[in-house]
């Protein structure tokens, strides 16, 4: 009998090759045909695994949900950024990569990260999702996110509507 875990933890240097082949499969298939295939090819090359390395030791909440030890995904979070989402935190990135995807760990990440950030006392949490990426959105309001802000993102030169998703 074979015995699967999954953890969530903080993420370690040894996890950036992990975090780079996430980001690089979850983005391509969460926004081809949302963000122009140039756009989304120039964005993908400027998070390879030194980015990531440099990442975890940013200060910066980064923490990893691992299946057995490959990394299955990732989020990013800490102190809000942008003041137009007016909460004290903010998750910056929350992807799954793609085989991984439907087994629930999204929603696990997301309430780990979201109670680590209230321990931070940071208990007004936003996240923006793209307005085009239909599945991101759908999984904020099932987590009971309530619909904020709408604003633009700029992606290599492109205008990307926004929405954002409160947790209070």
């Amino acid at each position: 009998m074979t015995t699967n875990t999954v953890s969530i933890r903080r993420a370690r240097v040894a996890d950036a090759a992990g975090l780079s082949a996430v980001f690089d499969a979850a983005w391509r298939e969460a926004y081809q045909g949302v963000i122009p295939g140039v756009a989304l090819e120039r964005f993908l090359v400027r998070r390879g695994p030194a980015t990531w390395r440099a990442m975890i030791g940013s200060g910066r909440g980064l923490a990893v949900v691992a299946f057995d030890e490959q990394v299955a995904g990732y989020a990013t979070y800490g102190r809000t950024r942008d003041r137009a989402l007016a909460t004290d935190g903010e998750i910056d990135e929350l992807y799954i990569a793609p085989e991984f995807q439907g087994l629930g760990l999204g929603s696990r990440l997301f309430r780990a990260v979201r109670n680590d950030l209230i321990d931070r006392g940071l208990t007004r949490i936003g996240v923006w999702a793209l307005a085009d990426n239909t599945r991101a959105c759908a999984f904020y309001e099932r987590l009971g996110g309530v619909t904020g802000p709408i604003s633009v993102e700029r992606l290599s030169g492109i205008c990307l509507p926004k929405v954002a998703y409160l947790f209070f």
